[in-house]
């Protein structure tokens, strides 16, 4: 994965700054979101790579399969990927992206996991919390995970706040090796 994102890195800058210069960020985001998910459908998939497939047709299928939501720099795009064979990286570019788009609008997306379901009061007081901490706007996606068997983890970008037992627990542990 690590590679494919420095593979597409270049590609979701470029896109960026086209899209900044043209005031057109949620659009942007929109077909890059769409033409990730062409990319990844299975009957896509076994064309990527398929030797008897020509890199031009490939990404004409594509942009066919999008065509109405896609725009012409979203053809040259897919047209540019196809030819150095790097339709693959679709999903990365559009993440990438996303995380652009969200720095740009002062937005950091928070990955809370909780041992226990979250009700909206509690993440709603959460996400307040870590508003005011890293005083920007956060979006938070919520996943649940048994094995914390208490508390909550918040990953933002390469910060994490561990307030789960587990996470308790093995710092416990290692302080009891030293």
């Amino acid at each position: 994965m690590a590679e494919a994102i420095t593979v597409a890195r270049p590609y979701a800058e470029a896109v960026y700054k086209l899209a900044i210069a043209n005031s057109q960020l949620a659009k942007w985001s929109k077909m890059l979101q769409l033409a990730a998910m062409i990319s990844t459908d299975k009957h896509i998939k076994m064309l990527i790579g398929n030797p008897l497939v020509p890199a031009k047709q490939l990404g004409e299928i594509i942009f066919d399969v999008g065509q109405k939501e896609f725009s012409a720099d979203v053809h040259n795009l897919i047209k540019l990927l196809a030819e150095n064979k790097r339709i693959l990286v679709l999903p990365q570019i559009s993440y990438l992206f996303e995380q652009l788009k969200a720095k740009h609008e002062g937005v950091l997306e928070a990955r809370i996991v909780s041992a226990f379901a979250i009700d909206n009061t509690q993440l709603k007081k959460l996400v307040d919390y870590l508003e005011r901490k890293f005083k920007q706007k956060i979006e938070a996606q919520v996943a649940i995970d048994p094995e914390l068997i208490g508390g909550f983890k918040v990953e933002i970008g390469d910060e994490i706040l561990d307030a789960s037992i587990r996470g308790k627990l093995e710092a416990m542990a290692i302080a009891l090796k030293s």
